[in-house]
């Protein structure tokens, strides 16, 4: 690998930042055979590419020289898909590259053009921009790429996701065919391949595999929930973890706008990013975070492209991501750069598999956990009352004197009790949530499954019967009503026995043991899509309703008609037979 000089401009730099070890991907790009060259470069986000590609700059801008000549037309040119990474990595070349004299200007949307225009005209030795704002400068003529010697396409993969590759095309035919291209993605499909072949020569092909540093220090964990219980979920997971900066995602605007309204009524100091946000609507929200003011950032996937937040340990999937590619984009958040961090997934009981196939798809390991309940967070409040500052700072003489007067006035355990309310009243409360339980992967409960000649029968379980006024008047179909009674009531699909659709309303079995559960969840929803209530006694099949449609709930499919030839697969209503599911 190649090392630069002791008294290299690079060497003082990373040296002043605190870098003891290079990530493997900064190493890479400084290996033997890669001097000097194009670069094709597989990396997964916070992996430490930024550095990476600032170092592999290097021989390019400066050569044998210790210093930059002073500024002109820009020497290297490097393209981000969004504003927030754009400008992270200007902060990033500009500290790397402070030793030697260097002037970094960005050229991003949502900023002032004209003032970019000035600041490219006083002279630049890097340019960092978004490929719309590049593109309208030069067209204009104020981005001048004649005596560029190196051009970086920063997260390739996400740009041309996001439809910009006319716009890098266009950007890359108008620079000096002699120019080194470093094309940095976290993934390499058919698109980036044919880019690369397009506009590169001989182009060294580096590949960081997705165990080296950058995003082995998160921790996945699987979170089994109730649907209607995703914020009472985030809220836990946010007191439990007590990051000092956390990020939330959702799938729309919506749904940030929703659960930011909801977690700024429990307390909590937090901002939402989201698409329709100006420029110094993010700005804001962004420094709020950096200072201090706020802990937690609700956002959807876009908006959250390219943000790095220093202290972000946490990171909570509060909806299902879409693809592989975005849960390892979300998740690459917060462990970056060697941090730890946590990654939580939460999994409605519905999604289970779905989420399966995306940490397959990821090639990420999920430990499957449970929500903390309000019980392991009180404890865990009460382990950090005991090591807070407070208590273990040397006090005053007038704290001294103020004591003294309390301990003559009230008892220690009042004192001590005060000091728990008043501490507690600072937190946002923990909310009491039902718990599913964590449950192994679909693999591993298929090979605990007996064969099937060997399952043990069913035993018939106690039930209670329920009635919900929707029936086939209302187009009752068990494929939606079995759903909206597990969702209303937080229970699941195994714990509903026999299901009969009548023309005015819907009777079913609830299993004995979690019918008082299921009852208090009903009565505690507002505005309940159907109303549920119980129904006095066990009815016979049906109800002893002639026209009652009876269905096994685990199927959630009604009973074909007999072939003929073939006898009846069930009872004719009424008869007194009754179903059992489970």
């Amino acid at each position: 690998m190649k090392c630069f000089s002791p008294d290299h401009p690079l060497t003082r730099a990373l040296a002043e930042r605190g870098y003891a070890d290079l990530t493997a991907v900064q190493s890479a790009v400084l290996a033997e055979g890669a001097e000097g060259r194009d670069l094709l470069v597989s990396a997964r986000t916070g992996s430490g590419k930024t550095v990476a590609y600032g170092l592999a700059m290097a021989d390019s801008l400066l050569a044998d020289a210790l210093a930059l000549a002073p500024a002109g037309r820009p020497l290297a040119l490097v393209i981000a898909p969004t504003r927030e990474l754009a400008l992270q990595v200007r902060a990033e070349l500009s500290w790397l590259y402070a030793p030697a004299g260097s002037q970094v200007v960005s050229c991003v949307g949502g900023m002032d053009p004209r003032a970019e225009a000035r600041r490219l005209a006083q002279g630049a030795h890097i340019v960092v921009g978004t490929p719309g704002r590049l593109r309208d400068h030069l067209e204009r003529g104020t981005l001048d790429p004649s005596c560029l010697r190196a051009v970086v396409l920063d997260e390739a993969d996400e740009m041309l996701d996001m439809g910009f590759r006319e716009d890098l095309e266009f950007l890359l035919d108008a620079t000096p065919a002699e120019r080194r291209t470093l094309l940095f993605s976290a993934t390499l499909p058919k698109e980036i391949v044919a880019l690369a072949r397009r506009y590169q020569r001989d182009a060294c092909r580096i590949a960081v595999e997705a165990g080296s540093r950058g995003h082995a220090d998160i921790e996945h964990k699987v979170v089994r929930i109730v649907p209607t219980e995703t914020e009472h979920a985030v809220v836990n997971l946010l007191r439990f973890y007590d990051s000092p900066t956390a990020m939330v995602f959702c799938g729309t605007r919506e749904s940030v706008g929703h659960l930011q309204a909801s977690l700024q009524e429990r307390g909590f100091g937090v901002v939402a990013l989201s698409g329709e946000l100006s420029q110094a609507e993010r700005n804001r929200a962004l420094q709020a975070l950096r200072d201090g003011r706020a802990r937690v950032c609700v956002a959807t996937d876009v908006a959250a492209r390219g943000i790095d937040l220093p202290s972000l340990d946490l990171v909570i999937h509060a909806e299902l991501p879409r693809t592989a590619e975005t849960l390892q984009h979300r998740s690459g958040r917060t462990g970056r750069a060697g941090r730890k961090g946590v990654s939580v997934l939460l999994v409605p009981l519905s999604r289970r598999r779905r989420a399966e196939q995306l940490l397959q798809a990821a090639g990420v390991e999920g430990r499957w956990d449970r929500v903390p309940t309000a019980e392991d967070i009180r404890a865990l409040d009460q382990q950090r009352l005991l090591a807070a500052p407070i208590l273990s700072e040397e006090p005053g003489e007038e704290d001294l004197a103020m004591a003294q007067a309390l301990l003559q006035s009230r008892s220690p355990e009042a004192i001590a009790a005060a000091l728990v309310r008043l501490y507690r009243a600072q937190l946002p409360a923990a909310e009491e949530v039902f718990e599913p339980g964590p449950e192994a992967p679909t693999r591993q409960r298929r090979e605990a499954r007996p064969p099937r000649g060997e399952r043990p029968q069913r035993a018939q379980r106690p039930t209670v019967w329920f009635r919900l006024n929707i029936g086939r008047l209302k187009n009752g179909d068990p494929r939606w009503l079995l759903p909206l009674i597990c969702r209303q009531g937080h229970i699941s699909k195994p714990d509903i026995g026999e299901i009969c659709i009548l023309e005015r309303e819907t009777r079913f079995e609830v299993d004995a043991a979690v019918a008082d559960r299921f009852l208090t969840a009903i009565r505690q929803i507002a505005h309940p899509e159907g109303r549920i209530e119980p129904l006095g006694g066990a009815p016979a099949n049906g109800a002893g309703h002639p026209t009652a449609k009876t269905f096994r709930s685990h199927s959630e499919k009604p009973d074909r008609k007999p072939k003929k030839g073939k006898p009846a697969r069930r009872a004719e209503a009424g008869s007194g037979h009754r179903r059992k599911a489970g």
